[in-house]
């Protein structure tokens, strides 16, 4: 890695309030910066110390002064050497967290800022792992990452995922590549909450599998027993398998993708259980399955992030109210529905308020059981509501 020793530095202008990254958050906006000829030319993903107004340092960090957020911070020591060792401390602290929580090498391994490494999603499937580099200062320096993550886990597979919005903001090329090791020969089983999971790590959404609603589906497969479940927007099966494997009587699931639903009846069958599926638009789907008069005592709906930004969150919200009108009609009297979001910019509070309004136009009177979040792997900094984006409401109509 290269030396960092003489590191240009950012300044906050002086109505910045320097208390808000001094008490913890690790983000610069680039409107706070005194951006002269300089601090202009300062690269993209070169680290950089970052200064208050009068010149005291508040740490070190990654800037991309042509961006929004014009510093990331990494360390709150300004002379930190961002190097492999560095690197190398930072991931051995986040395999340590999930190492004491599971039993088995199937989670989240490294969650951006949540584990202090703005940019990395880096998910552990066995002796495999995916990797998101979704910044460039991240790219620059993947062999030594790749390295790192290697010998602290042990793995001997590195899949980079180079794909999704977060690398095009950086100005990145969208590629999908073996880094280390060999590409699996088909999907990899997973074991979640006595389910089987099928993880198409090279040619499935996102790295394949999505871990963070691991203590959701738990809590929806503890309902499951003898019920009739149906899974709206299920992907590769993931609350519908949990709940076969916790004793639901039927499971339907539903999805856009026929590759998804392939690999939700795989899973089905590796578990000895059978799921029904329908390939095609969920709204589409609901509004048949309510003209055909179906019933289920547990449905689930969980949508992919219809408020992935402050601008898309009105319409994300009513499409989230769409979702609730849509599913509560489905739900026998005295079932639950369990409504998701992974959408950071709509925050508990409106994504609550989404819900409860379209099941109220559905004509059902709710009551809140459960309120869940991502699992553990999936850590939150408590300055950032970004890396809290998902919420999981359990309904009793």
């Amino acid at each position: 890695m290269a030396s960092d020793d003489l590191r240009p530095v950012l300044r906050l202008k002086p109505k910045a309030d320097a208390r808000r990254i001094r008490f913890g958050h690790p983000w610069a906006w680039a409107d706070d910066l005194v951006l002269d000829r300089r601090s202009r030319a300062i690269p993209a993903g070169a680290v950089a110390v970052l200064e208050d107004a009068e010149r005291r340092p508040l740490g070190v960090g990654i800037a991309t002064v042509g961006a929004k957020i014009g510093l990331r911070l990494l360390d709150r020591d300004p002379d930190a050497a961002i190097d492999a060792d560095w690197l190398q401390y930072k991931l051995r602290a986040a395999f340590a967290l999930r190492e004491s929580l599971f039993d088995a090498p199937f989670y989240r391994l490294v969650h951006a800022e949540g584990d202090g490494l703005p940019g990395l999603i880096v998910d552990r499937f066995g002796d495999t792992l995916v990797v998101q580099p979704n910044a460039i200062w991240l790219e620059e320096r993947l062999d030594v990452l790749v390295d790192g993550l290697c010998d602290v886990t042990g793995c001997l597979n590195v899949i980079k995922n180079g794909t999704g919005r977060a690398r095009t903001a950086e100005g990145l090329p969208e590629e999908m590549a073996v880094v280390r090791g060999a590409a699996p020969d088909g999907p990899i089983p997973v074991p979640m909450n006595g389910a089987t999971y099928l993880a198409d790590v090279m040619g499935g959404q996102k790295t394949g599998l999505f871990y963070d609603q691991r203590p959701n589906h738990a809590f929806a497969s503890k309902l499951a027993a003898g019920a009739r479940v149906l899974d709206v927007f299920s992907h590769v099966g993931g609350f519908g398998l949990a709940c076969l494997a916790g004793g639901a009587a039927k499971a339907l699931a539903v999805d856009a993708s026929q590759a998804a639903l392939d690999l939700a009846q795989q899973g089905a069958a590796a578990g000895g259980a059978t799921l029904d599926t329908r390939n095609g638009d969920a709204f589409t789907t609901m509004e048949n399955l309510a003209g055909e008069g179906a019933v289920f005592d547990l449905v689930i709906a969980d949508p992919p992030a219809f408020a992935p930004s402050k601008k898309a969150l009105d319409k994300g919200l009513r499409a989230y109210e769409r979702v609730a009108r849509l599913a509560a009609p489905l739900v026998a009297e005295g079932g639950v529905l369990i409504l998701c979001s992974c959408s950071h910019a709509a925050d508990l509070g409106k994504f609550r308020a989404s819900c409860l309004r379209g099941i109220g136009r559905a004509g059902r009177v709710p009551r809140l059981i459960y309120t869940g979040f991502a699992g553990p792997d999936h850590p939150v900094h408590p300055s950032l509501s970004e890396t809290g984006y998902l919420k999981a409401l359990a309904f009793r109509l």
